[in-house]
C-alpha cells in the first residue's frame, strides 16, 4: 500500500513539474527594467533580461517598470504555454509605443539555464581600410632630376683659377655655394659675369621581388530571414506566429460558443503575437456578425506582419460600409 502511495505522489510531482512554465523577457534596445507579475516583484535590480521560472498559470498580469523614469511603466497580459519556456521582447512599435512581442518557445526541459537573450552590444567600429599597396613585380625605375645652376664669376681667370659663387635649385629646393675652382674651362660672356648651366641628372633604381598584398574584402552581410517569400512591403511586427501556434489559437476560438468570448480570446492572445494577413482573414471567418469581424480587423492591424497586404481582409466583409470604416481607421493609425 505504501509503495502505491509513493508511486502516486511521484507521478503527481512529475505531472506538476511538466506543467510548469518559464518566461524570458528582454528589451530590444537594452533598456533596464523591473518585472511585476500578478503584483509580485520578480527581480531586485533593474535588468535588461529577466528569466522567471516555475510558473503554474497560463495567464498573468505583467507590469514592466523601466529604470529610466522618463520611460515610465507598461502593463501587458502575459500568456504562457504549460511546460514551455517562452521568450518575449519589449520593444517600440511603429507608433513609438512599447509593446510585448512573442519571440519563440522551447520545452522547459530543453531550455538553457543561461540568459537566452542578452542585451544588445554595440558593434565595434569598422576600421578604415588601408590603402592598397602599389604592385611592382620587379624591374627598373628611372627618375630624372633637373638642376639649374646660376654661376657668377668675379675677376678674370688667372692661371686657370676662377672664384665662383653658385645658386643651385633642385626641383624647388635652393641654396648658395661658394667655390674656388682650379683648372675650369668656362666660357664667359664679355658683357656679363653671369653664366647659367643646366645639368640633368638621371638616377636609376632597381627593384626586385616586391609583391602587393591583396586588398581586404568585406564579408557579405547575413541574409535576412524571409517569413513571407515574395513579400517586400512594410512590416508591422517582427516575427509571425508559427503554424502550430496559430492552429491552436484558431481551435481555441472555434471552441467557444459566444462571439463576445471569441473576440476576447482573439484580442487577448494577439497582444503577444504577430499574424500574417492570411491568418487574420481566417480568424475573421470565425465570427458570424459583421461588426465583430470589423472590430477584430481593426484590432489586428497593429499585430500583422505583412500590413502592405491588409487590403485583402476586405473580402471578408459583406457591406461596403465596413470596408470604408476599416480604411478610415487604418489611415488614422498612420
Amino acid at each position: 500500500m505504501k509503495s502505491i502511495l509513493a508511486s502516486l505522489c511521484l507521478t503527481l510531482v512529475v505531472a506538476l513539474t511538466n506543467a510548469q512554465s518559464n518566461a524570458v523577457l528582454f528589451t530590444e534596445n537594452g533598456e533596464k527594467f523591473t518585472v511585476i507579475l500578478n503584483g509580485l516583484r520578480q527581480n531586485d535590480q533593474p535588468e535588461t533580461n529577466v528569466r522567471i521560472t516555475s510558473l503554474n498559470a497560463e495567464f498573468y498580469k505583467l507590469k514592466v517598470i523601466f529604470e529610466n523614469t522618463a520611460l515610465g511603466e507598461k502593463n501587458f497580459n502575459l500568456t504562457l504555454e504549460p511546460g514551455m519556456e517562452s521568450t518575449y521582447v519589449v520593444k517600440k512599435n511603429n507608433k513609438g509605443e512599447y509593446v510585448l512581442r512573442f519571440m519563440g518557445s522551447v520545452a522547459v526541459a530543453d531550455a538553457p539555464r543561461a540568459v537566452v537573450a542578452p542585451a544588445p552590444v554595440a558593434p565595434a567600429p569598422t576600421p578604415a581600410p588601408a590603402p592598397a599597396p602599389v604592385a611592382v613585380s620587379g624591374g627598373t625605375v628611372t627618375q630624372t632630376v633637373s638642376t639649374t645652376r646660376t654661376t657668377t664669376t668675379s675677376g678674370t681667370p688667372q692661371d686657370g683659377s676662377v672664384s665662383i659663387n653658385m645658386g643651385i635649385n633642385v626641383d624647388g629646393m635652393g641654396g648658395n655655394l661658394n667655390l674656388n675652382v682650379s683648372g675650369v674651362d668656362a666660357e664667359l660672356d664679355e658683357s656679363s659675369s653671369t653664366t647659367t648651366v643646366t645639368h640633368t641628372q638621371t638616377i636609376t633604381t632597381s627593384t626586385t621581388g616586391v609583391s602587393a598584398a591583396p586588398a581586404p574584402v568585406a564579408p557579405p552581410p547575413p541574409a535576412p530571414i524571409v517569413y513571407l517569400p515574395g513579400y517586400n512591403g512594410p512590416v508591422g511586427c517582427p516575427v509571425p506566429m508559427s503554424p502550430n501556434d496559430f492552429n491552436d489559437l484558431e481551435a481555441s476560438i472555434a471552441a467557444k460558443t459566444f462571439e463576445d468570448t471569441k473576440l476576447t480570446i482573439a484580442r487577448q492572445v494577439l497582444r503577444d503575437r504577430c499574424l500574417f494577413v492570411s491568418q487574420v482573414r481566417s480568424i475573421m471567418r470565425q465570427f458570424t456578425f459583421e461588426q465583430n469581424r470589423l472590430e477584430f480587423a481593426k484590432y489586428a492591424y497593429d499585430y500583422t506582419y505583412d500590413i502592405g497586404n491588409y487590403f485583402k481582409v476586405n473580402d471578408q466583409f459583406t457591406f461596403e460600409s465596413s470596408t470604408e470604416e476599416l480604411d478610415e481607421y487604418i489611415r488614422s493609425r498612420r
